[in-house]
């Protein structure tokens, strides 16, 4: 699985990117986002809110209910504005 971080999403994590093989049953953004949660201090924080959260799953915008395969690329990033 191929994971993405924009903005301060990226800032938390330390990365911009990365493949990940969890360990744990994951169908969901909801699971993956739970899983990644436990890797360090850094995700932590960056999940800790998912109100502050946005999710693409394969560069569709997509919700943390939403089902994910191993060969997917999830992307995480901050709600966006337009002016």
């Amino acid at each position: 699985m191929r994971i993405r971080y924009f903005a301060w999403v990226r800032e938390r994590v330390g990365r911009a990117e990365e493949e990940v093989q969890p360990t744990t049953p994951i169908a969901t953004v909801a699971d993956l986002a739970d899983w990644l949660a436990t890797r360090g201090p850094g995700y932590e924080a960056a999940f800790a809110d998912r109100n502050r959260l946005r999710v693409a799953v394969n560069q569709d915008q997509a919700d943390f209910t939403a089902h994910i395969a191993a060969n997917d690329e999830i992307a995480f990033f901050p709600p966006m504005t337009g002016g």
